[in-house]
C-alpha cells in the first residue's frame, strides 16, 4: 500500500467510526444549512464523483431516502479498492488543480475533505471531535498555500482568528472557518 492509501484508510476509518455512532441524522452540523446526514451525503458524493471520473461516467447522487450508512460503506470500500489497483490509482482524473492521477486527488482533496467533515459530523452528533494529529498536520500544510483559492463561495468560509497557543487541530479548523 502507498502512503496515500494508508493515510486515506486511516482518515476513512475515523469517519466511519463517527458515521456508525450517529444517533440523530437530523442534528445540525457546523456546515451552514447542513444536517448530520448532509455531511455524510457530501462526503459520499465526493467519493462517488472521483470514482465516476475513473470509470468515465456520472456519479450517482444520494437520494433523500437512501441508506447513508450503506452508501458511505460502499463508497469508501470502492475508493480503497481503486487505490490498491496501480492502474486505477494512476488513472488521470480532472480536479480543481487540473488533471492528476486518482491517487494524488485522493491525497490532496479527498483525504482533507473527509478529515474536516469527520470533525463536522462529530460536532453535530456529540461524538469524539479529536482528529488524527498527523492527518491534521498534513492537510493543513497542503491547504495553507491555497488560502485564497479555498475562500471562494461554496468551498470554505472566512478564517477565524485562532487564540494564541491553541493546538494544531484548533488552528486548522479555524483556518477552515470552523468555530471550535
Amino acid at each position: 500500500m502507498s502512503e496515500i492509501s494508508d493515510r486515506y484508510s486511516n482518515i476513512a476509518s475515523a469517519f466511519s467510526a463517527r458515521v456508525e455512532g450517529v444517533q440523530d441524522w437530523t442534528s445540525p452540523s457546523p456546515c451552514e444549512g447542513w444536517l448530520a446526514r448532509d455531511v455524510v451525503a457530501h462526503v459520499v458524493g465526493v467519493h462517488r464523483g472521483a470514482l465516476a471520473q475513473v470509470a468515465g461516467g456520472e456519479p450517482v447522487t444520494l437520494a433523500a431516502d437512501d441508506d447513508v450508512v450503506g452508501a458511505w460503506s460502499d463508497a469508501t470500500s470502492a475508493l480503497h479498492t481503486a487505490l490498491l489497483d496501480p492502474a486505477t490509482a494512476g488513472s488521470t482524473v480532472p480536479s480543481p488543480f487540473g488533471p492528476m492521477p486518482l491517487e494524488q486527488l485522493v491525497g490532496r482533496l479527498i483525504c482533507t475533505d473527509t478529515l474536516v467533515h469527520t470533525w463536522d459530523l462529530a460536532r453535530a452528533t456529540g461524538q469524539d471531535e479529536q482528529l488524527d494529529a498527523d492527518a491534521v498536520s498534513g492537510a493543513f500544510a497542503g491547504l495553507k498555500p491555497m488560502d485564497a483559492m479555498i475562500r471562494m463561495p461554496g468551498v470554505f468560509g472566512a478564517k477565524i482568528e485562532s487564540p494564541p497557543g491553541c493546538d494544531a487541530q484548533t488552528e486548522f479548523l479555524n483556518f477552515l472557518g470552523r468555530a471550535v
